[in-house]
This record gives structure tokens, C-alpha cells and sequence, in this order.
């Protein structure tokens, strides 16, 4: 561990917090957040275990702290004025992500993707805890990896959904690497797409031919991270057979270790295409470690997914609705849309991430079934705009609703029997809600008072 060092960690969100209180034990910690003093309440330090750190708020200078070591945490861009000071100074910079890499003694699983990260590293960690008590997950899902850490031995299983924030700068890279669809992401934060793409690359890019590769073969960005490692590739696809995973015929198969069928898709709780590529990734790891077919099959069979990702939330008076708040590119829109064949209302919008709309126009224009749209939030009238300018929709566009009561009353006064609301905004949430968990929420709260 590193110690007897005055270490900064900039934003302390929980991973700041994992960070301090990992690190707090045999150095000064210094904490820089870009808050305001005076917005600080007691929450604000929940989970905080060490007494003495030295906290800095937006508008407080630094410039008399010495500091040896300089933690970003996921979120904090590279070039925050504070960080690009004190390595002018002589500081080291790294991250908690880093800091697990070095330090953690076992196997590490590393999942990333635009779209089914946390479902996919929580079906690998449920396929292989129903095997193996020694398995944990962590990072970006919810638990710091660091929180784990200190849990971990040579025997265990490290599981790490990881996103682009996280391995921007990440100077490691997992045993397994698992890279699902990667399309175009958080565009608010990164400089452009292809910062995006080069931060997703150091997931494989420091791999060893004893590591592997379990890549998307439907997906062009996803599938060229194969040419940048040294680990064996082992590919995934719900279109094509594949050297691992694959689906044929209503069927998955598995080509890691024998050309067996495993289960049929007609079995699976999970709706959408997307989602059978998240089982196939999940499925190719379980493969990889040798996982038995029985137990991959039994948890397949029961697992429902998880909250906000196209979540049935209840059905009214024939009408079924999905909660997708998770939702928050036109990619993941587009593939809340392809996992219905039924006549759709279609909550979209949100908050801006500078997303291109263009194929999501496509998709809501080509797709016969969307009889409705509700826009809602800032983007409201860009996604207009878009349809727009991409063709003629036949269906009716309704706006101008201000809260999810509104929201929610609209979508079953216009809804008939058979009918399916998604509600999967393609957007950021921050302009009506808190973040993507209070949107979901509140839309399950208005639904589920329905009677």
C-alpha cells in the first residue's frame, strides 16, 4: 500500500470516499471538491472514516498544500485546473482504478461497453457466485472497487464494470476483458468520439497473451479493440457463428470449449437483442472459467434484469409499462425500440449530452409500431428537429409536459389494450430530475399509484 505521503483525491463521490478511507490509513489525505462551502450538509461526509483529511471547496486555494500523489476519480476530467497545477509541481497523477489493478491479488474480470455493462457483469458475477462464494462485483455499478480490496485473496474473482471515465487513464488492463457494443457516448465529457473510443481501448491494450478478450462481433468499434491486444479474442454475436458465443436458430451456442447448444432464447426473461448479446458475453466468461451448462441455464432462466434497464414496472388495463430510465444515448433508445414487436408509446428526451439524433429518427420513422411520442426536457426540440429533417412521421408528437405526473397520466389516457410505454429517454436527466435512478423512480412511483 502506498504510504507516508500527502495524497490529494479530486471529487469525492463514493469513489473518493473508497479512496480516502483505503489510503487514510498510512497517509495525510487532502480532498478537493468542486462544490461550494456553503452548499456542504453532514450527508455530504457519509462513509467518510478518517478524522484528520483536509477538505478544499471551489473557490478555496491550494497553492501552500504539498502533495505527492493526486487521485482522480471518475468524473473529474484530466485537465481540472488543480490536477494540471500540482503535477507542475512535481505531483504523481493516478486513479482508485489504478491503484486496484496494482494492488488486488486475484483474477479481474473488466466489463465495458456503451450499452449492458451492469447487466452483463451482474449475470457473469451471478453465474459465477452460484458456483463459487470467493466472486465479487465492483466499480462502476455501484461498489467501489477499493471497498473491495482489502476482502480480496489469491483465490478470489474481482468483477469490474468499468466506464470510459474510469479507463481514460487506466494503465492496466483486466485478465478477462469483456467490450460489449461501443457506439458514441458521453459527449458532454469527452473532447469527441474518438477520445471515447481511445479511453475504452486500455481495457485490452495492456493484456497478455495468458489473458482473454471477450469482444462484440456485430459492433465495427467494438470488434477493432481485437487488433490492439495480445490476449486470445474470443468473439460473441447474436447474428453470425462465432469462435465463443453465439445465437443460431432461437438458440444459444457455445464454441469455447465444444460446439454445444445451451439454451433457447424462448427460455431467457431479458427482452431485446441487446440483451442476448449481454447473455452471450456473460455467458462466454462463465465458459472461459469453466463454468457447468446446468448452472449457466438455471440462472439465465430466472434472472429479470436490473432496475432502470427495461424494467416492467406494471400493467394497466392491458397497456405494459417499461422503465428504461437507464437510458441515456439514442443508441440505448434504439434498442429499448427493437425489443418490442407491439404498438409503442415512446418517452424520450432529457438533458443535453450532445448526441446525434439522426439514427434514432431513422429508427422511430422506419419502425411502424410508435404511434406516439412523448418529448420531454431540453432536447425536446432537437429530437423534433431531427424527425423533421430525417422524414415524414406518421405517429402524433406530444410535448410540453413539465413533471412525471403529467408524464405518466398522459401516456395512459392516449394508450389502448396491447399497447407497451417505454419509457427510454435517449438523454441525461439532470435538467427535470437528480440523475437517471430519481427519473426511473419517480416514473415507477407515478405508474404503480395507478389503480
Amino acid at each position: 500500500m502506498i504510504s507516508s505521503k500527502n495524497v490529494a483525491i479530486f471529487g469525492f463521490g463514493k469513489e473518493g470516499v473508497a479512496a480516502a478511507n483505503y489510503l487514510g490509513v498510512k497517509n495525510k489525505i487532502h480532498i478537493f471538491e468542486d462544490k461550494q462551502q456553503s452548499d456542504i450538509n453532514k450527508s455530504f461526509f457519509r462513509g467518510l472514516k478518517i478524522k484528520d483529511a483536509q477538505f478544499y471547496f471551489s473557490g478555496q486555494k491550494p497553492n501552500n498544500a504539498k502533495l505527492d500523489l493526486l487521485i482522480r476519480s471518475p468524473g473529474v476530467k484530466l485537465n481540472h485546473r488543480h490536477i494540471k497545477y500540482f503535477l507542475k509541481m512535481g505531483a504523481k497523477l493516478t486513479s482508485p482504478t489504478n491503484i486496484f489493478f496494482v494492488s488486488a491479488p486475484c483474477i479481474i474480470i473488466g466489463v465495458t461497453g456503451t450499452k449492458g455493462k451492469g447487466t452483463t457483469s451482474t449475470l457473469i458475477y451471478k453465474i459465477l457466485k452460484a458456483q463459487n462464494d470467493n466472486i465479487y462485483l465492483a466499480g462502476n455499478i455501484g461498489t467501489p472497487a477499493l471497498e473491495i480490496l482489502p476482502k480480496l485473496n489469491k483465490d478470489s474473482i474481482a468483477i469490474l464494470e468499468l466506464s470510459s471515465f474510469q479507463l481514460i487513464d487506466l494503465k492496466y488492463s483486466p485478465h478477462i476483458a469483456v467490450v460489449l457494443m461501443i457506439t458514441s457516448e458521453h459527449l458532454d465529457w469527452h473532447i469527441s468520439q474518438n477520445e471515447y473510443a481511445k479511453a475504452k481501448e486500455s481495457i485490452v491494450a495492456y493484456q497478455s497473451n495468458q489473458d482473454f478478450a471477450v469482444i462484440n462481433q456485430d459492433f465495427t468499434k467494438s470488434k477493432k479493440l481485437s487488433s490492439l491486444t495480445k490476449a486470445k479474442v474470443i468473439y460473441f454475436s447474436t447474428e453470425h457463428k462465432t469462435n465463443g458465443v453465439y445465437i443460431s436458430n432461437g438458440e444459444i451456442f457455445s464454441n469455447i470449449q465444444a460446439n454445444e447448444p445451451l439454451i433457447t432464447t424462448a427460455e431467457i426473461l431479458l427482452q431485446g437483442n441487446h440483451n442476448l448479446q449481454n447473455i452471450c458475453a456473460a455467458v462466454s466468461v462463465a465458459k472461459i472459467l469453466g463454468s457447468k451448462n446446468e448452472t449457466i441455464k438455471t440462472v439465465l432462466k430466472s434472472f429479470k434484469g436490473l432496475k432502470h434497464r427495461l424494467q416492467l414496472v406494471k400493467e394497466i388495463r392491458g397497456t405494459k409499462f417499461y422503465n428504461d430510465s437507464y437510458s441515456t444515448t439514442p443508441e440505448t433508445a434504439i434498442a429499448a425500440i427493437d425489443a418490442f414487436n407491439s404498438l409503442k408509446i415512446l418517452i424520450l428526451g432529457g438533458s443535453s449530452k450532445k448526441s446525434d439524433f439522426t439514427n434514432l429518427s431513422k429508427k422511430i420513422i422506419a419502425d411502424k409500431k410508435i404511434k406516439t411520442i412523448i418529448l420531454i426536457g431540453e432536447e425536446s426540440s432537437r429530437i423534433e428537429k431531427s424527425l423533421d429533417a430525417t422524414g415524414n412521421f406518421k405517429g402524433r408528437i406530444i410535448r410540453g409536459l413539465t413533471n412525471m405526473k403529467q408524464i405518466v397520466k398522459k401516456a395512459l389516457d392516449i394508450s389502448t389494450k396491447d399497447n407497451i410505454v417505454i419509457f427510454s429517454p435517449g438523454c441525461a436527466s439532470f435538467d427535470m430530475f437528480a440523475n437517471y435512478e430519481d427519473r426511473g423512480q419517480q416514473f415507477i412511483d407515478e405508474v404503480l399509484k395507478i389503480r
